[in-house]
């Protein structure tokens, strides 16, 4: 037989059609990447994308605990009293606003030996705020803090950790020592009962930098009882354990500065 004509038993040869891609596919890609990547340099607290930061003492054989969100009425009287009690130092970030409401307390927490921190003015997140109003929170707040106590902050913490890529370089200008973050976190800025935050502060070892709240971002006169409650435990077995309480500005007196 011979071989068939016209396409009744011609065999097809198929080939793949070729693959297009949407250029947009990457470029959501690249801003999701880009987004990701701010975020963690933004709002992690051991991310050094935006600039050094501080989270341990530098010692192994010392603790720094630092107190977020004062002066507080309720609470740091309370807390003032019950370091002095065991002989201990500790450093206090304190809002700008809380300052000027409770002057003659900020001006206790120097007068009792402590260091005292800049935390801004009203506590805004830092991270999309424009260079013009990040160094006015931060000016605000010195501001109060001189008023009241007639000293200076040495070191800033940026209000629930979040930074702006341009953070270190105004606190360069400024002529802080630095951006201090911290190791460990009690996570009681709210208002429970004292035996959880107990518990988080289990996992304290020499060289950590402890976060801690005596005051409320949100209120002149916040609930803290559990922290009070939960210094009372831990003060005298951290001591009998051996460790060593130093603030913020006696490590950069002694080291220059602490480690990341």
């Amino acid at each position: 037989m011979g071989r068939p004509t016209g396409g009744a038993g011609r065999r097809v040869r198929k080939y793949a059609q070729p693959m297009t891609t949407d250029p947009g596919w990457f470029a959501a890609g690249g801003l999701c990447g880009a987004a990701g990547a701010y975020a963690w340099g933004a709002m992690w607290p051991g991310s050094q994308l935006f600039g050094p930061t501080v989270r341990h003492t530098g010692d192994e054989s010392s603790v720094a605990l630092t107190f977020d969100d004062g002066p507080n009425p309720t609470a740091t009287s309370r807390i003032l009293d019950l370091l002095a009690q065991h002989n201990l130092q500790a450093t206090f970030y304190v809002i700008g606003q809380h300052v000027r409401a409770f002057p003659e307390l900020a001006k206790e927490i120097v007068a009792r030996g402590h260091a005292i921190g800049n935390h801004t003015d009203t506590h805004p997140s830092l991270a999309l705020l424009s260079a013009k109003r990040i160094r006015a929170e931060l000016d605000r707040c010195d501001e109060a803090i001189g008023a009241a106590t007639g000293k200076k902050a040495n070191w800033m913490r940026p209000p629930y950790g979040f930074r702006s890529p341009m953070l270190n370089g105004i606190v360069t200008q400024r002529g802080n020592a630095g951006v201090a973050m911290w190791s460990v976190m009690a996570r009681d800025w709210k208002p429970q009962p004292a035996q959880p935050v107990i518990e988080r502060l289990r996992g304290t070892r020499g060289g950590d930098i402890v976060l801690l709240h005596d005051g409320d971002h949100q209120k002149l006169e916040g609930d803290r009882g559990h922290v009070v409650t939960a210094l009372e435990y831990w003060l005298p077995r951290w001591k009998d354990a051996g460790l060593r309480f130093v603030t913020m500005d006696e490590m950069t007196k002694v080291s220059g500065r602490p480690s990341a």
